[in-house]
C-alpha cells in the first residue's frame, strides 16, 4: 500500500491525511451541488413554484453563497496567517457546513425559503474551509510535488464522492430495500448521510498535519477588525507584484466561471428539459469513477508536458461540453458529455491549485489562497447569474449554456500571459518580475 500511494504522490503520512479532507468535502459536491439537492429542490422543497421560477430561485441562491465567500475569505485567510490558525478556522466552517447539511433532512414539501437557506450556509462552509486546506499544500509538499499532490487529492475526492453517490443511489432507486418508506426519505437520508461523511473523514487532517507555524512573533497580537483588513489589502498590493500569479488568478476567473456553472447548473438545467432524475444521478456517478484515473493520468502528464499545457488541453474540452450542451436533448447524449465533464474536470481545478502554489509565498499560503477563493467565487456568481437573468429575459436557459463558452476562451487566453518559470523564481525571491 505504501508502496502505491508513494507512485500516485502521497507517500507520506500527512500528504495521505491531507488528502483525504478532499474524500471527505467531494461528497457534498457530488451529492449537494450536483446530483441529488438540485431535483429535489425543484421538485419537492419548490414544490407549487413553476420549474422556470425553481431554477432562477436556486441559481440566485447559488450566487448569494458564493458571493458571500468571496468577500470573507481573504480576512479569513490573513487572520489564519497571523495567528496559525488554518486547522481551527477550518474546523470551525467545517461545523457550520456540516449542520447545515444534516438540518437539509428536515426541509419539508414547498419550504423552498428554509431549502435555501440550508443551501447557502452549507456552501458558505464548504468553500470557506477550502481557503485554510488549500493553503496547508505548500506547507506539506515540495514544490515539484505539487501538482502530483494536487491531483491525487482530486483524485481521492472523486472516489469519496462516487463511493457515497453509489449509495445515495441505492437508497433512491430501492428505498424499500433499506427500510425506507419512499424516494423522499431516501433523498433526506442521502442528505443527511454526506454530513456524517463530511465529518467523519475530516478527522485524519486534523490529527496527522502540523498547523504551519506563524511569519513572526508580531502576528500573535490580538485581533483587530481594522489592522486585518489592512494587512489584507497589503498582501493584495504585493500580489499585484506577483503579476504571474496575478495572471494565473485572472485566467482562473475566467475559466472557472465556465466550469463552476457547468458543475452548479448541470443537474437542475437537466431536469428542466426533462432529463430523468435517476439517469443524472447515475451519470455524475460515472463522472466521479471517470474522474479517477483522468486526475492521475494529467498528474503524470503534467511533469512531462507542463501544468499548464496540460490545463489548455482540459479547457479545450471544456468548450467542446459547452457547444455541445446547448444541443443536449436526451439522456444519452446527457451521458456523453458527462464522460466527457469526467475526463477534465478533476484536472483542471487541481494543476490550477498547484500552478498558483508554486508562484506564490510560502509564508503567505493562506492570505494568497484567501484571494484565489475570491476569484474562484466571484467565477461562481457570474455563470449562476447569467442563467437566472437569460431565464428572465428570454424565459429559456440554452442562451446562458452557450454563453458559458466566452468564459473559457477568454480563460485561455489570459493563460498564455502566465510565465510559470519566471512566478516561480518570484515566489521564492519576493522581487517583481
Amino acid at each position: 500500500m505504501s508502496e502505491w500511494l508513494a507512485r500516485i504522490g502521497l507517500g507520506r503520512r500527512e500528504l495521505v491525511a491531507w488528502a483525504m479532507y478532499d474524500w471527505a468535502n467531494s461528497a457534498f459536491w457530488t451529492t449537494v451541488i450536483v446530483a441529488v439537492f438540485p431535483p429535489f429542490f425543484s421538485e419537492y422543497a419548490a414544490d407549487g413554484l413553476a420549474s422556470l421560477e425553481a431554477t432562477s430561485r436556486y441559481a440566485w441562491g447559488t450566487t448569494i453563497a458564493v458571493t458571500i465567500v468571496a468577500i470573507i475569505a481573504p480576512v479569513l485567510g490573513t487572520i489564519a496567517d497571523q495567528r496559525a490558525m488554518k486547522k481551527p478556522l477550518l474546523g470551525a466552517f467545517l461545523i457550520i457546513g456540516v449542520t447545515a447539511t444534516l438540518l437539509m433532512a428536515t426541509i419539508g414539501r414547498g419550504e423552498w425559503r428554509y431549502a435555501l437557506l440550508l443551501f447557502i450556509v452549507a456552501n458558505v462552509g464548504v468553500a470557506s474551509t477550502l481557503v485554510f486546506y488549500d493553503s496547508l499544500l505548500p506547507h506539506i509538499a515540495a514544490p515539484d510535488e505539487f501538482d502530483r499532490v494536487s491531483t491525487a487529492g482530486y483524485a481521492i475526492g472523486f472516489i469519496g464522492g462516487g463511493v457515497l453517490l453509489l449509495v445515495n443511489l441505492a437508497w433512491i432507486l430501492s428505498p424499500g430495500t433499506f427500510g425506507l418508506s419512499g424516494t423522499v426519505d431516501a433523498i433526506k437520508l442521502s442528505l443527511a448521510s454526506v454530513g456524517v461523511w463530511w465529518l467523519l473523514f475530516s478527522i485524519p487532517l486534523f490529527r496527522v498535519v502540523r498547523e504551519p507555524a506563524v511569519r513572526s512573533p508580531a502576528t500573535a497580537r490580538p485581533f483587530q477588525l481594522g489592522a486585518t483588513i489592512r494587512t489584507t489589502w497589503n498582501t493584495f498590493q504585493e500580489l499585484r507584484r506577483h503579476r504571474h500569479a496575478l495572471w494565473m488568478l485572472v485566467a482562473f476567473l475566467l475559466y472557472n466561471d465556465g466550469i463552476q456553472t457547468i458543475i452548479r447548473m448541470s443537474s437542475i438545467y437537466g431536469a428542466e428539459i426533462g432529463i430523468d432524475r435517476n439517469a443524472q444521478i447515475a451519470a455524475f456517478v460515472m463522472v466521479q469513477f471517470v474522474g479517477v484515473p483522468c486526475s492521475f493520468l494529467f498528474g503524470a502528464a503534467a511533469g512531462r508536458i507542463g501544468a499548464k499545457t496540460a490545463l489548455f488541453v482540459t479547457l479545450t474540452v471544456y468548450m467542446g461540453i459547452t457547444i455541445l450542451g446547448y444541443f443536449l436533448m436526451t439522456a444519452w447524449q446527457f451521458f456523453a458529455l458527462a464522460f466527457l465533464v469526467g475526463i477534465v474536470q478533476g484536472p483542471s481545478q487541481a494543476l490550477s491549485r498547484s500552478l498558483y502554489a508554486r508562484m506564490i509565498p510560502k509564508e503567505k499560503s493562506s492570505e494568497c489562497f484567501g484571494f484565489f477563493a475570491v476569484f474562484e467565487k466571484f467565477a461562481g456568481i457570474a455563470g449562476p447569474a447569467v442563467f437566472a437573468g437569460s431565464i428572465t429575459l428570454f424565459q429559456s436557459s440554452r442562451a446562458a449554456v452557450l454563453s458559458v463558452l466566452v468564459f473559457f476562451v477568454l480563460g485561455a487566453m489570459a493563460l498564455t500571459r502566465v510565465d510559470v518559470a519566471a512566478g516561480e523564481a518570484q515566489a521564492v525571491s519576493g522581487s517583481a518580475l
